[in-house]
């Protein structure tokens, strides 16, 4: 059966947990909860997808945007599935929404000890910036 891509929906949040979960290199916090990415969802319909073989999810992107630059979060693969492009098709998905909403420039915060991910990044396109350091602070 073909890949499906469509639209992130908050009743999908189960399997989208877990798939994080189980994957290296992704980073969760409380925001990542149900209530968070639900309210993530509701800020920014139509820019998240999910990829699907048979009605499992296998794999997901996190996407929206502050009105002027947009931000990409937590895109994983199922590993069985890892190198068929589903990635970098993910994105693309979410960048044509950010084009259709005039916004030009996307960020995407990647953990700078994980080499897959920056390896993936950089093949598609992305530039690795050195000229900024990220800054927290939990409320």
């Amino acid at each position: 059966m073909k890949t499906q891509i469509r639209a992130l929906l908050s009743g999908d949040f189960d399997e989208i947990e877990k798939l994080w979960k189980s994957s290296e290199g992704v980073g969760l916090s409380v925001g990542d909860s149900r209530e968070g990415v639900t309210r993530f969802l509701e800020r920014n319909p139509g820019f998240s997808f999910v990829a699907l073989k048979e009605d499992q999810i296998i794999g997901v992107v996190l996407c929206g945007h502050d009105g002027r630059r947009g931000y990409i979060h937590h895109l994983t693969i199922d590993p069985k599935y890892q190198n068929q492009g589903l990635g970098k098709l993910l994105v693309e998905h979410s960048l044509e929404q950010l084009k259709r909403y005039s916004i030009f420039k996307c960020h995407i915060f990647v953990f700078s000890d994980n080499e897959n991910a920056i390896a993936f990044w950089k093949k598609t396109g992305w530039t690795r910036r050195n000229d900024l350091a990220v800054m927290s602070q939990f409320l």
